[in-house]
């Protein structure tokens, strides 16, 4: 077993690490849309604060890790606020990038995803389920923001969201469980290709299939 304890160590570190730039990357997207909206310092603070932590405090109430890891110590809080403090400096930087809140929630969901599926493989959940705690944790925060902006959420339209983040958890969980990857460079694979395959269908327009809705409906 203490020959496992670095391997152990390390993942623990990484999933960490995806979690802090998942929260900076997820804290730009809200606080750009807070900006967008004509938000005041409290609502761009705010609102990049709760795109950035509510996914991860889901997380590990679906986990059972109570208190959630963000009420333990300031540290995501203080890299949430950071993000919206470098959002308001950066602003026309991050203006120029063209869709800059899709582009850094693309990012941020592709981390959270990843993240979220390698924390509850730790916590012994069924590989078949860690992807879906993954989805969650990655559209917990989007979907609460764009609720407090009164537009319907992303997850529940037509695009590639939802199902770019439950493709990376799984290949996380292939990765390591199938492929038999180590633990790290499954968490990479799985977060790199839920960004890419979201990016994708953003810049590229694809959609999920619409059911017809009957005429009477």
């Amino acid at each position: 077993m203490d020959d496992l304890a670095p391997l152990h160590d390390s993942v623990t570190w990484l999933i960490l690490a995806l979690d802090s730039v998942g929260i900076f990357v997820f804290a730009i997207s809200g606080a750009a849309l807070a900006l967008r909206q004509r938000f005041d310092l409290f609502g761009v603070l705010l609102l990049a604060f709760v795109t950035a932590l509510a996914g991860g405090i889901l997380r590990d109430l679906i986990l059972g890790a109570t208190p959630p890891e963000t009420f333990q110590s300031g540290w995501n809080a203080a890299v949430a606020l950071s993000g919206g403090v470098f959002t308001i400096a950066a602003g026309g930087w991050i203006a120029r990038l063209g869709k800059p809140v899709r582009l850094f929630d693309a990012i941020g969901l592709g981390l959270f995803a990843a993240a979220g599926t390698g924390k509850a493989l730790t916590f012994g959940v069924d590989p078949w389920m860690a992807p879906a705690v993954g989805m969650v944790v990655g559209i917990g925060g989007g979907m609460l923001r764009d609720l407090l902006v009164v537009r319907a959420p992303l997850v529940l339209q037509a695009e590639i969201y939802a199902v770019a983040a439950l493709v990376g958890g799984f290949a996380v969980v292939a990765a390591e469980r199938l492929a038999g990857l180590p633990p790290l460079a499954a968490l990479i694979l799985g977060a790199a290709l839920c960004v890419a395959l979201r990016l994708l269908a953003l810049y590229r327009g694809w959609t999920l299939w619409h059911p017809p809705a009957p005429p009477d409906l």
